[in-house]
């Protein structure tokens, strides 16, 4: 309980202010919105940043460099690196606890590089060792390079000449698909190719690949549409659910407040322009 309201009431008077504030935009960019959009910002990227340490670079990376194991055979190379691990240990006990990591079974002294490049990307916050940071971001952008030319060539090319084969083993329906896509892949790639002019029949077959492109286009416009209207459509079916007297009618009183809050913020501005 917070002052006599349940977590509940809190949380939806909460969603309320967000949500009208955000559709305030409608009016103009007001410091309801701007306060929304940066509050909607630095938690999802707070977020972001915590789901990614703890789910990827705690187990991955210090699981591997401290994992717990037997320490009756340490040597004095793995007693200090333990040394490090317990002086972590001591700045913050819940991730690192005694005996080191659970999740492997040996060190594995590669991923100190990781470590380091880490380290330097963090350097970037040190304005005479900025330089440094380049080194980690240079080896994230070719080694994403590489991997992301690999899943397109897989996704993009590969997979695209493997759907616009005809198999006419199967039923008609499936014939005629399979040409439409083969008519509609050509087209298009013909409509990139600027080696010749597009005149005579290239130019016939590049405007049917204009066609194809443009159907494309408007058919995944109107998905990622319909896609943001079912969160307009879950939105609006909370404000609904927050008019109800359980939760102290939210919805009414985050309206009046949004309003009389533009109402005295477009005031102001007026004042301040006639006095300028």
């Amino acid at each position: 309980m917070f002052l006599g309201l349940s977590y509940e009431i809190v949380g939806a008077w909460i969603s309320v202010l967000l949500t009208l504030s955000i559709f305030s935009y409608l009016y103009d960019d007001n410091p309801f919105y701007k306060a929304a959009e940066h509050l909607y910002i630095g938690v999802s990227a707070g977020y972001v940043a915590s789901l990614s340490f703890w789910t990827q670079v705690y187990p991955n990376l210090y699981g591997r460099l401290w994992p717990r194991i037997d320490n009756s055979e340490f040597g004095i190379i793995e007693k200090a690196w333990y040394g490090i691990y317990k002086v972590l240990g001591f700045v913050y006990k819940p991730a690192f606890p005694d005996g080191g990591i659970e999740g492997h079974e040996e060190i594995r002294w590669i991923y100190i590089i990781p470590l380091i490049l880490g380290i330097m990307m963090l350097l970037r916050l040190v304005p005479k060792l900025g330089w440094l940071a380049r080194w980690p971001i240079a080896y994230i952008i070719g080694m994403a390079a590489g991997l992301r030319m690999y899943g397109y060539l897989n996704s993009d090319v590969l997979l695209q000449i493997q759907a616009s084969v005809i198999d006419f083993s199967q039923d008609w329906i499936s014939i005629i698909n399979s040409l439409i896509i083969l008519i509609g892949t050509l087209s298009g790639l013909i409509y990139f190719f600027f080696s010749k002019e597009h005149s005579g029949i290239v130019g016939r077959i590049s405007k049917l690949g204009i066609y194809v492109l443009m159907v494309k286009f408007g058919a995944s416009f109107g998905y990622a549409v319909m896609g943001r209207i079912s969160l307009l459509i879950g939105r609006f079916d909370k404000l609904i659910q927050y008019t109800d007297p359980s939760y102290a009618y939210a919805t009414y009183w985050g309206l009046g407040i949004v309003i009389v809050g533009l109402i005295l913020w477009t005031t102001s501005n007026k004042k301040n322009n006639k006095r300028a």
